[in-house]
Protein backbone atom coordinates (compact mmCIF):
# COMPACT_ATOMS: atom_id res chain seq x y z
CA UNK A 1 0.00 0.00 0.00
CA UNK A 2 1.08 3.12 -0.99
CA UNK A 3 0.42 6.46 1.63
CA UNK A 4 1.71 9.62 0.85
CA UNK A 5 3.31 11.38 3.92
CA UNK A 6 1.55 14.40 5.00
CA UNK A 7 3.14 16.08 7.87
CA UNK A 8 0.55 16.50 11.03
CA UNK A 9 1.22 20.12 11.40
CA UNK A 10 0.00 20.71 7.49
CA UNK A 11 -3.35 19.19 8.45
CA UNK A 12 -3.48 21.27 11.68
CA UNK A 13 -2.85 24.41 9.63
CA UNK A 14 -5.49 22.99 7.70
CA UNK A 15 -7.98 23.06 10.63
CA UNK A 16 -6.55 26.19 12.91
CA UNK A 17 -7.11 28.46 9.21
CA UNK A 18 -11.25 27.95 10.12
CA UNK A 19 -10.63 28.26 13.73
CA UNK A 20 -7.64 29.08 15.33
CA UNK A 21 -8.72 27.54 18.94
CA UNK A 22 -10.52 24.57 17.12
CA UNK A 23 -9.97 21.95 19.75
CA UNK A 24 -11.33 23.87 22.67
CA UNK A 25 -14.38 25.17 20.38
CA UNK A 26 -17.70 23.67 21.20
CA UNK A 27 -18.15 20.99 18.22
CA UNK A 28 -20.21 22.03 14.71
CA UNK A 29 -21.42 18.51 14.65
CA UNK A 30 -22.25 16.44 17.85
CA UNK A 31 -23.83 12.91 17.62
CA UNK A 32 -25.20 11.16 20.54
CA UNK A 33 -26.17 7.43 20.94
CA UNK A 34 -27.01 7.17 16.88
CA UNK A 35 -28.85 4.12 15.84
CA UNK A 36 -30.13 3.07 12.22
CA UNK A 37 -32.07 -0.04 12.40
CA UNK A 38 -33.49 -1.36 8.80
CA UNK A 39 -37.07 -3.59 9.41
CA UNK A 40 -39.71 -4.36 11.47
CA UNK A 41 -39.98 -2.87 14.68
CA UNK A 42 -36.91 -1.50 14.64
CA UNK A 43 -37.50 0.31 17.81
CA UNK A 44 -37.85 -2.68 20.03
CA UNK A 45 -34.22 -3.43 18.82
CA UNK A 46 -32.39 -0.17 19.96
CA UNK A 47 -30.27 -1.26 22.53
CA UNK A 48 -29.63 -4.81 21.61
CA UNK A 49 -26.23 -6.53 21.92
CA UNK A 50 -26.78 -8.97 19.71
CA UNK A 51 -24.05 -9.99 16.74
CA UNK A 52 -25.76 -8.64 13.63
CA UNK A 53 -26.28 -12.19 11.97
CA UNK A 54 -28.21 -13.22 15.01
CA UNK A 55 -30.00 -10.24 15.34
CA UNK A 56 -31.20 -10.41 12.00
CA UNK A 57 -32.26 -13.94 12.54
CA UNK A 58 -34.16 -13.31 15.62
CA UNK A 59 -35.71 -10.45 14.83
CA UNK A 60 -35.75 -9.65 11.07
CA UNK A 61 -34.00 -6.33 11.63
CA UNK A 62 -30.55 -5.10 10.60
CA UNK A 63 -28.58 -2.65 12.68
CA UNK A 64 -26.96 -0.93 9.92
CA UNK A 65 -25.52 2.40 12.40
CA UNK A 66 -25.40 0.82 16.35
CA UNK A 67 -24.83 3.29 19.32
CA UNK A 68 -22.39 5.68 17.41
CA UNK A 69 -21.26 9.01 19.03
CA UNK A 70 -18.99 11.20 17.52
CA UNK A 71 -17.90 14.97 17.34
CA UNK A 72 -16.74 16.92 14.60
CA UNK A 73 -14.48 20.53 15.11
CA UNK A 74 -15.33 23.35 13.42
CA UNK A 75 -12.68 23.42 10.31
CA UNK A 76 -11.77 20.22 10.58
CA UNK A 77 -11.32 17.43 7.90
CA UNK A 78 -13.31 14.16 9.42
CA UNK A 79 -13.63 11.19 7.88
CA UNK A 80 -15.23 8.39 8.46
CA UNK A 81 -14.57 4.81 7.19
CA UNK A 82 -14.81 0.82 6.91
CA UNK A 83 -15.39 -2.01 4.50
CA UNK A 84 -18.36 -2.47 2.40
CA UNK A 85 -21.46 -3.15 5.23
CA UNK A 86 -19.91 -0.95 7.36
CA UNK A 87 -22.63 1.55 8.33
CA UNK A 88 -20.57 4.47 7.23
CA UNK A 89 -22.86 5.71 3.53
CA UNK A 90 -25.96 5.27 6.31
CA UNK A 91 -24.48 7.06 9.40
CA UNK A 92 -23.62 10.22 7.06
CA UNK A 93 -27.07 9.93 5.75
CA UNK A 94 -28.92 10.12 8.64
CA UNK A 95 -27.42 13.08 9.46
CA UNK A 96 -29.31 14.90 7.60
CA UNK A 97 -32.37 12.61 7.50
CA UNK A 98 -31.81 11.48 4.14
CA UNK A 99 -32.26 8.27 5.87
CA UNK A 100 -34.71 8.35 8.98
CA UNK A 101 -32.70 7.65 12.35
CA UNK A 102 -33.72 5.46 14.23
CA UNK A 103 -32.96 6.75 17.70
CA UNK A 104 -30.05 9.23 18.60
CA UNK A 105 -29.36 12.68 18.79
CA UNK A 106 -27.66 15.04 15.97
CA UNK A 107 -26.37 18.13 16.93
CA UNK A 108 -26.11 21.38 14.39
CA UNK A 109 -24.60 23.88 16.46
CA UNK A 110 -26.72 22.74 19.56
CA UNK A 111 -29.74 22.10 17.64
CA UNK A 112 -30.95 18.62 16.86
CA UNK A 113 -32.01 17.58 13.73
CA UNK A 114 -33.96 14.40 14.18
CA UNK A 115 -35.92 17.52 15.73
CA UNK A 116 -36.77 19.63 12.76
CA UNK A 117 -40.08 19.80 10.72
CA UNK A 118 -40.08 19.51 7.55
CA UNK A 119 -39.54 22.86 6.51
CA UNK A 120 -36.70 23.70 8.68
CA UNK A 121 -34.99 20.86 7.44
CA UNK A 122 -35.11 21.82 4.11
CA UNK A 123 -33.59 24.78 5.53
CA UNK A 124 -30.84 22.73 6.79
CA UNK A 125 -30.38 21.20 4.14
CA UNK A 126 -30.42 24.49 1.43
CA UNK A 127 -28.21 26.39 4.11
CA UNK A 128 -26.02 24.76 6.33
CA UNK A 129 -25.19 20.91 5.13
CA UNK A 130 -24.16 20.10 1.29
CA UNK A 131 -23.77 16.56 0.44
CA UNK A 132 -21.35 15.94 -2.67
CA UNK A 133 -22.20 11.91 -3.83
CA UNK A 134 -20.14 9.16 -5.78
CA UNK A 135 -22.51 9.79 -8.41
CA UNK A 136 -22.67 13.26 -9.74
CA UNK A 137 -26.12 13.55 -10.00
CA UNK A 138 -25.76 16.78 -12.82
CA UNK A 139 -29.09 17.77 -14.81
CA UNK A 140 -27.59 17.00 -18.55
CA UNK A 141 -29.44 19.19 -20.41
CA UNK A 142 -27.40 22.43 -18.04
CA UNK A 143 -24.22 23.72 -18.30
CA UNK A 144 -21.77 23.62 -16.07
CA UNK A 145 -22.48 27.41 -14.83
CA UNK A 146 -26.51 26.22 -14.26
CA UNK A 147 -25.56 23.43 -12.39
CA UNK A 148 -23.62 25.25 -10.37
CA UNK A 149 -26.45 28.01 -9.69
CA UNK A 150 -28.88 25.34 -9.25
CA UNK A 151 -28.98 24.75 -5.41
CA UNK A 152 -28.97 28.34 -5.50
CA UNK A 153 -32.06 28.79 -8.22
CA UNK A 154 -33.83 26.77 -5.61
CA UNK A 155 -33.47 29.03 -2.74
CA UNK A 156 -34.77 32.09 -4.48
CA UNK A 157 -31.51 33.50 -4.98
CA UNK A 158 -31.99 36.45 -8.56
CA UNK A 159 -30.15 35.27 -11.14
CA UNK A 160 -27.02 37.85 -11.44
CA UNK A 161 -26.41 37.14 -7.55
CA UNK A 162 -26.67 33.06 -8.41
CA UNK A 163 -24.48 33.52 -11.13
CA UNK A 164 -21.62 35.67 -9.61
CA UNK A 165 -21.19 33.08 -6.71
CA UNK A 166 -21.13 30.30 -9.16
CA UNK A 167 -18.34 31.89 -11.32
CA UNK A 168 -16.28 32.05 -8.42
CA UNK A 169 -16.58 28.75 -6.93
CA UNK A 170 -15.72 27.63 -10.60
CA UNK A 171 -12.69 29.33 -10.56
CA UNK A 172 -12.07 27.89 -6.86
CA UNK A 173 -12.41 24.08 -8.33
CA UNK A 174 -10.77 24.95 -11.27
CA UNK A 175 -13.11 24.71 -13.64
CA UNK A 176 -12.60 28.16 -15.25
CA UNK A 177 -13.53 28.37 -18.82
CA UNK A 178 -15.95 25.46 -19.04
CA UNK A 179 -18.90 27.53 -17.59
CA UNK A 180 -20.67 26.87 -20.84
CA UNK A 181 -19.97 23.13 -21.28
CA UNK A 182 -22.07 20.40 -20.65
CA UNK A 183 -21.85 17.56 -18.57
CA UNK A 184 -21.30 14.84 -21.11
CA UNK A 185 -18.48 17.01 -22.42
CA UNK A 186 -16.73 16.63 -19.43
CA UNK A 187 -14.35 14.04 -17.92
CA UNK A 188 -15.72 12.19 -15.15
CA UNK A 189 -12.79 14.19 -12.39
CA UNK A 190 -14.20 17.48 -14.40
CA UNK A 191 -17.69 16.17 -13.52
CA UNK A 192 -16.88 15.65 -9.93
CA UNK A 193 -15.04 19.44 -10.04
CA UNK A 194 -18.99 20.47 -11.60
CA UNK A 195 -20.69 18.51 -8.28
CA UNK A 196 -18.44 20.25 -5.47
CA UNK A 197 -18.87 23.30 -6.89
CA UNK A 198 -22.47 23.15 -6.70
CA UNK A 199 -21.91 22.02 -2.85
CA UNK A 200 -19.41 25.41 -2.23
CA UNK A 201 -21.56 27.59 -4.00
CA UNK A 202 -24.58 27.43 -1.14
CA UNK A 203 -21.47 28.23 1.30
CA UNK A 204 -22.59 25.69 4.10
CA UNK A 205 -21.05 25.18 7.25
CA UNK A 206 -20.54 21.45 6.49
CA UNK A 207 -19.73 19.31 3.60
CA UNK A 208 -20.46 16.01 3.26
CA UNK A 209 -18.74 13.59 1.06
CA UNK A 210 -19.98 9.90 0.36
CA UNK A 211 -17.40 8.23 -1.51
CA UNK A 212 -16.96 10.88 -4.26
CA UNK A 213 -13.91 9.60 -5.91
CA UNK A 214 -14.70 5.49 -5.92
CA UNK A 215 -15.46 5.93 -9.48
CA UNK A 216 -12.83 7.98 -10.87
CA UNK A 217 -9.25 6.00 -12.13
CA UNK A 218 -6.66 6.08 -9.50
CA UNK A 219 -5.10 9.11 -11.80
CA UNK A 220 -7.95 11.05 -11.24
CA UNK A 221 -8.32 10.26 -7.85
CA UNK A 222 -5.43 11.15 -6.56
CA UNK A 223 -5.79 14.73 -8.15
CA UNK A 224 -9.16 15.08 -6.53
CA UNK A 225 -7.89 13.96 -3.15
CA UNK A 226 -5.15 16.77 -3.49
CA UNK A 227 -7.74 19.26 -4.66
CA UNK A 228 -10.04 19.02 -1.68
CA UNK A 229 -6.86 19.32 0.65
CA UNK A 230 -6.23 22.43 -0.93
CA UNK A 231 -9.96 23.56 -0.83
CA UNK A 232 -9.91 22.96 2.77
CA UNK A 233 -7.13 24.69 3.39
CA UNK A 234 -8.67 27.72 1.36
CA UNK A 235 -12.03 27.83 2.42
CA UNK A 236 -11.75 26.18 5.66
CA UNK A 237 -15.08 24.21 5.94
CA UNK A 238 -15.85 21.85 7.92
CA UNK A 239 -15.79 18.42 5.87
CA UNK A 240 -17.01 14.73 6.58
CA UNK A 241 -15.51 12.34 4.09
CA UNK A 242 -17.00 8.69 3.54
CA UNK A 243 -14.18 5.84 2.01
CA UNK A 244 -13.49 2.78 2.08
CA UNK A 245 -9.98 3.29 1.41
CA UNK A 246 -7.40 3.40 3.93
CA UNK A 247 -4.93 5.18 2.40
CA UNK A 248 -7.39 7.92 1.21
CA UNK A 249 -8.29 8.44 4.78
CA UNK A 250 -4.63 8.67 6.04
CA UNK A 251 -4.26 10.98 3.50
CA UNK A 252 -7.06 13.49 3.90
CA UNK A 253 -7.81 13.23 7.55
CA UNK A 254 -7.15 15.19 10.57
CA UNK A 255 -9.41 12.51 12.17
CA UNK A 256 -10.48 9.27 11.29
CA UNK A 257 -13.58 7.10 12.47
CA UNK A 258 -13.04 3.62 11.85
CA UNK A 259 -16.70 1.43 11.72
CA UNK A 260 -17.35 -2.59 11.76
CA UNK A 261 -20.92 -3.98 11.44
CA UNK A 262 -22.45 -0.91 12.31
CA UNK A 263 -20.36 0.19 15.47
CA UNK A 264 -17.71 2.54 15.85
CA UNK A 265 -14.17 0.79 16.31
CA UNK A 266 -11.57 3.58 17.04
CA UNK A 267 -11.20 7.65 16.35
CA UNK A 268 -8.65 9.49 16.21
CA UNK A 269 -5.76 11.23 14.19
CA UNK A 270 -4.23 9.26 11.13
CA UNK A 271 -0.64 8.89 13.64
CA UNK A 272 -3.08 7.37 16.49
CA UNK A 273 -4.88 4.72 14.26
CA UNK A 274 -1.86 3.50 12.77
CA UNK A 275 0.34 3.77 16.16
CA UNK A 276 -2.32 2.63 19.14
CA UNK A 277 -4.93 0.54 16.74
CA UNK A 278 -7.73 -0.25 19.17
CA UNK A 279 -7.80 -3.87 18.51
CA UNK A 280 -7.22 -6.59 16.14
CA UNK A 281 -9.22 -5.60 13.39
CA UNK A 282 -7.88 -2.11 13.09
CA UNK A 283 -4.67 -3.71 13.31
CA UNK A 284 -4.83 -5.59 10.75
CA UNK A 285 -6.42 -3.03 8.48
CA UNK A 286 -3.39 -0.85 9.32
CA UNK A 287 -0.72 -3.65 9.16
CA UNK A 288 0.60 -3.05 5.47
CA UNK A 289 0.73 0.84 6.03
CA UNK A 290 4.70 1.91 6.28
CA UNK A 291 4.70 3.73 9.92
CA UNK A 292 7.75 5.71 8.59
CA UNK A 293 5.05 7.24 6.12
CA UNK A 294 2.22 8.19 9.08
CA UNK A 295 3.79 8.16 12.51
CA UNK A 296 5.52 11.45 13.78
CA UNK A 297 8.51 12.11 15.86
CA UNK A 298 5.84 12.30 19.02
CA UNK A 299 5.83 8.26 18.33
CA UNK A 300 9.66 7.73 18.36
CA UNK A 301 11.24 10.33 20.67
CA UNK A 302 13.28 9.52 24.34
CA UNK A 303 13.95 10.99 27.19
CA UNK A 304 16.96 13.04 27.02
CA UNK A 305 19.76 11.41 28.87
CA UNK A 306 23.27 12.29 30.69
CA UNK A 307 25.61 12.94 28.32
CA UNK A 308 23.48 13.56 25.30
CA UNK A 309 24.56 17.18 23.57
CA UNK A 310 21.51 19.38 23.19
CA UNK A 311 23.04 21.81 21.08
CA UNK A 312 21.69 19.57 17.87
CA UNK A 313 18.79 20.50 15.14
CA UNK A 314 15.27 21.30 15.99
CA UNK A 315 12.33 19.66 14.60
CA UNK A 316 8.80 19.87 16.12
CA UNK A 317 6.94 16.76 17.49
CA UNK A 318 4.33 16.61 14.56
CA UNK A 319 6.64 15.80 11.86
CA UNK A 320 6.44 12.86 9.70
CA UNK A 321 9.13 10.33 10.89
CA UNK A 322 9.79 9.71 6.54
CA UNK A 323 10.45 13.75 6.60
CA UNK A 324 12.98 13.44 9.21
CA UNK A 325 15.36 10.62 8.10
CA UNK A 326 17.73 13.11 6.36
CA UNK A 327 17.82 15.58 9.55
CA UNK A 328 18.08 12.85 12.08
CA UNK A 329 20.93 10.67 10.28
CA UNK A 330 23.01 13.35 8.77
CA UNK A 331 22.82 14.95 12.30
CA UNK A 332 25.65 14.73 14.99
CA UNK A 333 24.26 15.45 18.26
CA UNK A 334 20.74 14.26 18.84
CA UNK A 335 17.61 15.96 17.27
CA UNK A 336 15.57 17.91 19.92
CA UNK A 337 11.99 17.73 19.71
CA UNK A 338 10.89 20.84 20.34
CA UNK A 339 7.22 22.11 21.34
CA UNK A 340 7.62 26.16 21.16
CA UNK A 341 10.38 26.70 23.43
CA UNK A 342 9.56 23.21 25.52
CA UNK A 343 12.16 20.49 24.70
CA UNK A 344 9.99 17.05 24.60
CA UNK A 345 12.54 14.43 24.01
CA UNK A 346 15.39 13.37 21.41
CA UNK A 347 15.32 11.92 18.72
CA UNK A 348 18.70 9.90 17.22
CA UNK A 349 19.87 7.73 14.08
CA UNK A 350 18.85 4.61 16.59
CA UNK A 351 15.42 5.32 16.47
CA UNK A 352 14.71 6.44 12.83
CA UNK A 353 16.92 3.09 12.00
CA UNK A 354 14.52 0.98 14.60
CA UNK A 355 11.02 2.18 12.15
CA UNK A 356 12.73 1.63 9.08
CA UNK A 357 14.15 -2.00 10.32
CA UNK A 358 10.55 -3.00 11.34
CA UNK A 359 9.32 -1.86 8.27
CA UNK A 360 11.61 -4.21 5.89
CA UNK A 361 10.98 -7.10 8.42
Amino acid sequence: MTVPSVARDSRAERSSAADPDHTQAPPVLAVRGLWKVFGPKADSVVGSTLPRAELKARTGCVAAVRDVSFEVRRGEMFVVMGLSGSGKSTLVRCLTRLIEPTAGEILLDGEDVRRADERRLRELRRHRIAMVFQHFGLLPHRCVLDNVAFGLEIRGVAKPDRYARAREVIGLVGLGGFENSYPDQLSGGMQQRVGLARALAADPDVLLFDEPFSALDPLIRREMQNEVIRLHREVGKTMIFITHDLSEALKLGDRILIMRDGELVQVGTPDQVVGAPADDYVRDFVSDVPRSHVLTLRWIMREPQPGDDLDGPVLGPDVVIRDAVRAVLSAERPVRVVDGERLLGVVTSAEILEVIAGEQR
